[in-house]
């Protein structure tokens, strides 16, 4: 019989701390995680492009970025209608209303020396001229001034006054906004084609159709509906 031999003993140094395990290795990087850079250059900070200037140090990056060219082409075409559209009002507000300022008080108590009233130079483009409309006019002995006055009597009206009191085709009118009636005048008129028979409402300092005669239809330049200064007397011309 072979007697049994003792086991070896273990090299120098001994054993492993731990039998049966592996060299611990460093994990690899995250399979998604990649270090962009550009062919030459160094890794550019977050949203700069190649060849884009670096900030100042302490400076926000942000600062040293172009607009993109999106961006800027929007806003060129938002101005260039901003001044599409402020050049569309001001060419509306030249030919279809434009403020006045009135002179004298031939028309008072409704409009006042000094009040600013707004000519609407459209609606008898659609529409025709009415019994009672206050307008602005030609002033048919110069009409290179404008008078504002009351539109009484339309072509082919009978007019007549006397005292104080006026008749239109033989009906006598009621004029609330008469401040002082005429009584010296004494007329009887027929209003002839493409005219009309003006009066101021305060016809005792009034010139209108009783001196200047009747006024050529295309003379009227407007009608007046509003009156905007001063502040207190804002409103609708009656």
């Amino acid at each position: 019989m072979v007697p049994l031999q003792p086991d070896s003993p273990p090299p120098s140094g001994g054993f492993p701390e731990e039998i049966g395990t592996l060299p611990r290795l460093q994990a690899p990087p995250h399979p998604f995680v990649v270090e962009e850079r550009w062919c030459g250059e160094e890794a550019l900070e977050p949203g700069l492009s190649p060849g884009a200037e670096r900030p100042a140090p302490g400076a926000p990056w942000r600062a040293a970025l172009p607009l993109p060219g999106v961006q800027a082409r929007r806003l060129m075409a938002y101005l260039a209608g901003a001044v599409k559209v402020a050049a569309l009002v001001v060419l509306v507000y030249t030919f279809l209303f434009n403020f006045s300022v009135v002179r004298g008080s031939s028309m008072a108590p409704g409009i006042h020396d000094g009040d600013r009233i707004l000519i609407d130079h459209v609606s008898y483009l659609f529409g025709r001229v009415e019994r009672a409309d206050v307008v602005v006019l030609k002033y048919p002995l110069d009409p290179g001034v404008d008078y504002i006055k009351r539109v009484i009597g339309l072509p082919g009206d009978e007019i007549r006054m006397a005292g104080g009191r006026v008749w239109v085709n033989g009906v006598e009118i009621e004029e609330p906004y008469v401040s002082s009636s005429d009584p010296f005048t004494s007329l009887c008129r027929r209003v002839k084609p493409a005219h009309f028979f003006v009066l101021g409402d305060n016809r005792t300092r009034s010139s209108d159709s009783r001196e200047f005669g009747q006024v050529p239809q295309d003379y009227v330049r407007g009608k007046v509906d509003v009156r905007v200064w001063p502040p207190s007397r804002i409103g609708l011309v009656q």
